[in-house]
This record gives C-alpha cells, structure tokens and sequence, in this order.
C-alpha cells in the first residue's frame, strides 16, 4: 500500500513516495507507544504521547533525507511548526547530506564566499592574528555562512506531537533532530552517527590554548517540553576524533554533543540509551549567564550507558537533573570526569555504576563546574559502593562539593540496585532493543 501522490508534494513541487506504515504488531506498537506514568521528567504534567493519535495518512516509513523532510511536513525551515500529530518509522541507514535526488554531499558543496580551510587557517594563525580575540573578516564570514549552509540541510526540524522511530537498523548519518520550541516528541530505536560539522570555527580564547569548536548535535532539545529519548544509540561513528587532524595545537573537532537540552527546556526523559565513543556528550543548559534556563531544564536519566566518553554525562546548568541507574565505563587516556555540576544545577546521582579503569580513581567521577547541589548516594565503582561526594571533596581541597540537591525524585519507575545494573544496561540499552 502506497500514500497517494499528491499528498506529499512539497512547496518546491517536489513529490516523494512514502511507503505506508510497517505492518505487524510490533511497529505498530512501537509507533503508538506513550511514555509511561512516572516515568521520569517527561512524564510530569501533561506526560508524553507524542505522535500517538497520528492518522492514517500522518503514519509513514521513510529511508531518505527528502522523505523525511516530507513526512515530518513538507519543508525543513517550517516543519518545526508543524504540530499535526505524525508517526515516522525511519527504515534503513539515511544520510542527511544529501540533496532531493538522494545525491551525497560533500563539504565542498556548502562551502560559499570564497571560504577554504587554508585561507582560513592562514588568516586566524595565532602566529598572524593573535591570541586575545575571536576571528572576523572575509574566512570567518565565509566560514559562517557556509556552515549556515551545511545546517539547513543536516538538522533536522520536529514539530510538536510527533513520534520518529527506526525500523529495519535505522540510521541518521551526518546530521541530528532539532527539538526546538515545541512540545511532546518521542524519538526512539535510532543509532546516530557523526553530526559532522564541516566548518569548525577557530576562537583562540576558548582556555588555556583556543579551540575548534563545531556547531552540530546528533540531538538538540531547545526550549521543548515533553520529549522521551528512548532506547536510540549515539557516536562519532566512523569519524572518531581520533581520525582528525590537529591545527594550531588543538584538536579539529567536528563534532559537538550528542543530546543536548537547552534554552529553557523542560520536562525531558533519556532512557536506555547509548552514548559512545564521544568527547562532549550531554549539556542540559548551555550558558552561565542564561536568564532562560533557572526553573527549567528538568531532566531524567536513566539506564543509560556511557561508554568511551570523555566529559559531561552529563554536565548540568540550573536543571533539577536526576540520574540513576545508568552504567558508565570511560577508557583511560582521554577520560575527564562523568557528572558536571554547573552554576545552579541541583542533580541527584543514585544508584549508578561506574566501571572505572586502573589508574582512574573515584574522584574523577563528579566535577565542579561552580555548582553545589548535589545529592548522591548508592552509586558503585568498580564493584564497591563509594561516596562520590567524599571522593570528589578529598581530592579537591578548593571547590567542595555540597551533599544535598534540596529536592527528591518522585517520577522513577523501580529503581535498581547499582550491583544490577551492568547486566541490565549491556543487555538492554540502545538502538536495536525493542
């Protein structure tokens, strides 16, 4: 069975064959499923049913970027506005760098204004250009809109009430979903893959040394309410940071985070998840000085793995965050620390497990990022149940960390112990598991 035609034409005149949902019971199910009561942030207020009450007509399987544009409503720029209740089963690995034809695209397609990565890095060498301000002129302004470029095609715009769920090994390559200003999203059983950004900008402030910093998340939630994250698997894929190259001492780093919930957003749940192989993998609220985020960010994390990421899983600004039940396993080398405590956050960590690496000890699993708020208990490392707080706090004679995050979690589903939890977790989570 096929959509008719005509329903799916676009403003640009273009006309895409969907196919009709999948048949049997278990997609179906899966298209239809709501987030439990009590389960997590998301589940508070109004809960979360994303595109449950779709029509026959708003159900449909795609496999190209431009089919996914279509059933999401018809046009990339205004699909975020879209809030007719959908359900999208994403079949087969889709690659967001394409055009309408199904073509790929490589960088050198969005590249305007005459930008190249060796005029620009002739141009901001520190060498030439300094140390003590960002770059600007002729490459910065070509490298910025050239990157405008690349996100137009590559991030992915979600209206409200809208359900995405990967069929048949789904994937989204080079580029991610932006939730952005809407409410209730579910997206599920989806294994992203290096949200590439093809223009990193130079800004040699950025620390000690300057940085590369990129553009693009594999997930961004920004001033959504109501969105289940559930069972999806997230990396660099086969574009891992150590297969780039290095300028001006630093890492050119393409890739930014993984999921990311910003600017004011609220009442989100990540569920059995994956996150791997990454550096910056989850900031719930993006900026000290954010007159949006105090009172929102609510967010809850559970039966996640990490594994092979270096930092913020997550780092939290302001956000009431509750993370249990998730397995960590960082790899030596490049670990930095697991949980951020940022400026006003107050996080609870219980009943986690970290499988530490020899030399890692358990003061690296907590950072102080200038918050204080924290409550954390029953969590284990490597087998043995252990005071982060007191971890942290000993090895760091400045910037101690509290022992209460003032608020108690009351939207969990059971809670297991820290002992269970790597069994459960390696068995259970990611895409591919439901």
């Amino acid at each position: 069975m096929r959509l008719p035609r005509a329903a799916l034409c676009t403003a640009a005149a273009l006309c895409t064959t969907l196919l009709a949902a999948p048949t049997g019971a278990q997609a179906a199910d899966l298209g239809h499923t709501t987030l439990a009561a009590g389960d997590g942030w998301a589940a508070a207020t109004t809960g979360t049913t994303g595109g449950s009450k779709a029509d026959a007509a708003h159900t449909v399987t795609v496999s190209t970027r431009a089919q996914l544009v279509a059933a999401l409503g018809g046009k990339n720029s205004s699909n975020g506005s879209n809030a007719t209740p959908k359900i999208v089963y994403l079949s087969g690995t889709i690659d967001l760098n394409t055009d309408d034809a199904g073509n790929h695209l490589a960088c050198s397609a969005y590249t305007t204004g005459g930008y190249s990565l060796s005029a620009y890095l002739a141009a901001y060498d520190p060498k030439v250009w300094g140390t003590s301000k960002v770059p600007s002129g002729t490459q910065e302004s070509a490298r910025a809109a050239s990157q405008k470029l690349q996100a137009d095609k590559v991030q992915i715009n979600v209206g409200a009430n809208t359900t995405i769920v990967g069929v048949n090994n789904a994937k989204l390559r080079g580029g991610g979903l932006v939730v952005k200003n809407v409410d209730n999203v579910i997206v599920r059983n989806i294994a992203f893959e290096n949200a590439a950004d093809c223009f990193p900008q130079w800004d040699p402030t950025d620390g000690s040394s300057g940085n590369w910093n990129s553009m693009y998340d594999a997930m961004t939630v920004y001033n959504a309410t109501h969105v289940w994250v559930d069972h999806n698997t997230f990396s660099d894929g086969a574009v891992p940071d150590s297969s780039l190259p290095s300028y001006f001492g630093r890492l050119y780093q393409v890739h930014d985070g993984l999921l990311d919930v910003v600017k004011g957003a609220d009442w989100v749940t990540a569920s059995w998840n994956v996150f791997k192989d990454h550096d910056k993998t989850d900031l719930i609220g993006n900026s000290d000085s954010s007159t949006v985020d105090s009172g929102h960010l609510k967010v809850t994390f559970h039966h996640n793995l990490w594994q092979n990421t270096v930092e913020r899983a997550p780092r939290v600004r302001f956000g009431q965050v509750d993370v249990y039940n998730n397995y960590f396993v960082p790899t030596a080398g490049n670990y930095e620390y697991s949980i951020g405590v940022g400026k006003s956050s107050q996080i609870v960590a219980q009943n986690n497990y970290f499988a530490l690496p020899s030399g890692v000890t358990a003061g690296k699993v907590l950072y102080n990022w200038g918050g204080t708020a924290l409550t954390a208990s029953g969590n284990a490392v490597n087998g043995t149940t252990t005071d982060l707080i007191a971890a942290w706090n000993a090895a760091n004679s400045s910037k101690k960390l509290g022992t209460s995050a003032g608020w108690t979690p009351t939207l969990r589903t059971a809670v297991d112990a820290a002992s269970a939890v790597p069994a459960k977790v390696t068995a259970s989570a990611g895409a591919g598991h439901l």
